[in-house]
């Protein structure tokens, strides 16, 4: 140390993201976004893999009136879901029973009216990256989807008889504006 470093100010790391052109893909836990006409904190941020080098990521977002769920997948071009928990029970009452039965759901549920078919099922490790865990827990994902693509539905097996399901649609890059890094 110089005689002068000492009254240097000392500066922080650099990110790892264009503060200039921020986009999906440098999303972290504390940044700020826009959808659906409304502000949204990321509160806690996800890793999943899927294997076969195949990642995404999901990210709990908060408006203080509710929570979502965004999902993002980059495959060489994004596949951007946004969706909500909701009571796997409103899946069927027996639900749970069948699927570990069966080892697996049924193909085709409903849904407020919506029928949804059985797309993929996905053996996977999940990271609550937010918490600064190094651990990863398995899981075992169903995806759904309407005739149209539009809107989905997931259960997701996390032991024996832990399940959990969320519903919602597909969006796209466009519809998440306005990102703010934390801090800012």
């Amino acid at each position: 140390m110089g005689l002068f470093d000492f009254f240097k100010k000392k500066e922080d790391a650099a990110p790892d993201y264009d503060v200039t052109n921020l986009s999906i893909k440098d999303l972290r836990t504390g940044f700020f976004i826009d959808y659906d006409m409304k502000s949204w904190q990321i509160k806690e941020e996800y890793k999943y893999d899927w294997g076969s080098n195949n990642f995404s990521s999901e990210y709990k977002l908060d408006s203080g009136e509710e929570v979502l769920f965004l999902h993002i997948e980059d495959r060489g071009e994004f596949r951007i879901s946004m969706t909500k928990s909701i009571k796997i029970r409103t899946l069927g009452d027996d639900i749970i029973d069948k699927t570990i039965k069966k080892e697996r759901p049924p193909k085709k549920l409903e849904l407020e009216g919506i029928q949804y078919h059985l797309h993929t099922d996905n053996a996977g490790y999940f990271n609550d990256v937010s918490a600064g865990s190094e651990e990863w827990e398995e899981l075992m994902s169903w995806e759904y989807y309407d005739d149209e693509e539009k809107y989905l539905l997931s259960i997701t097996r996390w032991g024996e008889r832990d399940f959990d399901a969320a519903a919602g649609k597909m969006i796209k890059a466009f519809e998440i504006s306005n990102i703010i890094p934390a801090g800012s």
